[in-house]
């Protein structure tokens, strides 16, 4: 008889911003596969074993998993914000669809989590209040055309934009690139979204107009969200500014 294999989101970070759900799989599972940081945010029992691993080793960790799994073991798959998101459970359904028949019979539970955008959206208003999307700045698994084709496309299409891992060392020009492009085709005054660590200590939220907007303002713990032509600012005097975008939309084609 198999284990039971849990994908779980711990959230952004901050200890109250992990779901119900997501603490009852850690205290339901003995073996903990994931990024040694993101480990680093569970409590766990003396007799619950973690297993660590580099951030890039997605794919093997969820190999190794399923395996343990497979032999009995409940083990759970830890990622950060939600593990539907840029995150573990694409990597382990990945996994499955191209392994050995037993792991498509492993009873298989991802408990929903916090994603960076709705954390960074929380602090600063509602600037998700009408559609949008998620983007990841990252070519290591899409060619960079790719993602260059889906910023334009999507600011045509008046939708307000979250970047996931919008810079590292490794790759510290696409960000620069991704305001160039949105900047030929969105008004000047769009306000973009520096949202940093979001509920954790060390949160750091800014916004700039699109114009002046600079790829040095982030790092990979950043979350950038650029609006669309419909979002505003309402600018507060003795608290920090709110961000919006309008749940209606005036004067659109019907």
């Amino acid at each position: 008889m198999s284990g039971r294999l849990y994908v779980i989101g711990t959230g952004p970070g901050n200890p109250a911003q992990m779901t119900p759900e997501a603490l009852a799989a850690v205290a339901d599972a003995t073996e903990f596969f994931g990024y040694g940081p993101y480990l680093d945010r569970l409590s766990l029992r003396p007799d619950q074993i973690r297993q660590a691993s580099d951030n890039r080793e997605e794919l093997d960790r969820a190999k190794t998993a399923l395996e343990r799994a497979v032999a009995g073991v409940n083990v759970c798959v830890v990622s950060g914000g939600d593990p539907g998101v840029f995150a573990m459970a694409a990597a382990v359904c990945e996994a499955i669809d191209n392994g050995p028949s037993e792991w498509r019979d492993v009873d298989l539970v991802v408990a929903p989590g916090i994603t960076a955008m709705l954390a960074v959206a929380a602090r600063i208003g509602a600037p998700l209040g009408h559609d949008f999307c998620a983007i990841s700045l990252s070519d290591n698994l899409k060619p960079w055309d790719v993602i260059e084709n889906r910023l334009r496309l999507v600011a045509e299409a008046g939708l307000v934009i979250a970047l996931y891992n919008p810079i590292s060392k490794a790759r510290p020009w696409q960000l620069g690139k991704a305001f160039e492009i949105l900047r030929d085709v969105l008004p000047a005054e769009v306000p973009v979204i520096f949202g940093r660590a979001a509920g954790r200590p060390d949160e750091r939220m800014a916004v700039a107009r699109l114009a002046e907007a600079e790829a040095s303002s982030a790092d990979m713990a950043t979350c950038v969200i650029i609006g669309s032509a419909e979002t505003r600012v309402i600018a507060r005097e003795t608290k920090p500014d709110l961000v919006y975008t309008p749940r209606f939309i005036k004067d659109a084609a019907r």
